[in-house]
């Protein structure tokens, strides 16, 4: 590893960045990790960084991949066929293992870990390698202790939202600091005017709460149309008879292609049936001009604010949807250049960068240097 001054964001850095292995980091985007990962990426490198992507073979062309798996497990060992089996548990550890040789002889000044794998912060702290883990999910058991058992200085870590802290409560003594997801302003154009219908997309499946949105488009008496992936074909079965009448599936949709349906809309509807660490998609909506109606989870009143409408529950979205239609569009935009930017959230980052670095002890450092000699 390189070594930086305590807190030095002013020079390029040399940054490695861990993805998550289910999804490949290309558009269509799975799901807001990849969304959040290829972000992050670009605009670092867009702020003058020297930044590698370990991640699967099939990501995007054109970012800096060192892949470490040919292709996503998704396409070789489904994540609903095999969670919780040795074979996939034996593909993971091979993966993240061959990105941890590269990131010890690559001479990285930090990693940058997007990756759901516990093993990393073990890793991290045997091997004195500075690393920022971003925390994209509410704590899991094995993740849980892993954090907890490795609370040294050079371990930095963040939450998308401020609603996450909570859920981390005692686990990290140094403590988690907020970095809010970054949106790009330049992909998620502003739309002036809404077409009168509704929009809902992710991807479809039940924490999702597809059917949810449809039933209450419905009793709102709006038109909704309907963008994913189809996660859960089971759950798909439950989502079909509520098309028609307005409502339509349009597909899973390329950025482009996603991005004009969104700022053509009058109101997207957030339903998740847990509680969202972040939100991406109301923010990505907001950043379109588009106000929200959503069912009162995790961080979602942290990320609209008062550029959208939250429901207790189900019975209360018509009336979200119909106050959401209200609100200035100028304002959601606003409310995300002040707050969301990518740019913001990079920056961020490589202030958090710059505490792990500084908090490696001198030991490592020699260590380092002499394996790289």
């Amino acid at each position: 590893m390189s070594v930086l001054q305590p807190r030095s964001a002013d020079r390029p850095l040399k940054i490695a960045v861990i993805a998550h292995l289910r999804h490949a980091v290309a558009e269509p985007f799975m799901g807001g990790m990849e969304a959040h990962c290829d972000l992050l990426v670009r605009t670092l490198m867009a702020q003058g960084h020297d930044v590698t992507l370990f991640a699967s073979g099939d990501s995007a062309a054109d970012l800096p991949v060192h892949a470490i798996a040919p292709t996503a497990y998704e396409t070789e060992l489904p994540w609903a066929h095999w969670r919780g089996t040795d074979r996939l548990d034996r593909w993971l550890s091979d993966a993240y293992a061959r990105a941890w040789a590269a990131v010890r002889g690559g001479g990285f000044d930090i990693v940058h870990n997007n990756s759901l794998f516990a093993p990393l912060h073990d890793w991290a702290r045997r091997d004195g390698v500075p690393m920022l883990t971003s925390l994209h999910v509410p704590p899991f058991a094995m993740l849980r202790q892993a954090i907890a058992r490795n609370p040294v200085p050079w371990l930095q870590l963040t939450v998308p939202s401020a609603g996450q802290l909570p859920a981390w409560a005692g686990v990290h003594d140094e403590g988690i600091r907020v970095a809010h997801n970054g949106i790009d302003l330049a992909k998620w154009r502003f739309g002036a005017a809404g077409n009168g219908r509704a929009i809902w997309f992710g991807r479809i499946t039940p924490n999702k709460g597809t059917v949810v949105a449809l039933r209450a488009a419905s009793a709102a008496g709006i038109a909704l149309d309907l963008v994913g992936p189809i996660e859960c074909s089971d759950y798909f079965a439950e989502v079909s008879p509520l098309l028609g009448e307005g409502h339509r599936y349009l597909g899973h949709l390329s950025g482009g292609e996603l991005v004009e349906r969104v700022r053509a809309a009058s109101v997207m509807l957030c339903t998740p049936m847990w509680d969202e660490p972040f939100g991406l998609v109301a923010a990505e909506a907001m950043a379109c001009g588009v106000p929200v109606a959503a069912l009162d989870r995790g961080a979602l009143g942290e990320v609209i604010g008062d550029c959208g409408v939250l429901a207790a529950d189900e019975a209360g979205l018509p009336a979200a949807i119909a106050g959401a239609l209200t609100i200035s569009r100028e304002a959601c935009r606003a409310r995300v250049e002040a707050r969301f930017s990518a740019d913001a959230m990079a920056r961020r980052y490589v202030a958090a960068y710059a505490d792990a670095v500084a908090g490696v002890p001198a030991s490592s450092i020699e260590r380092t240097r002499a394996l790289l000699a």
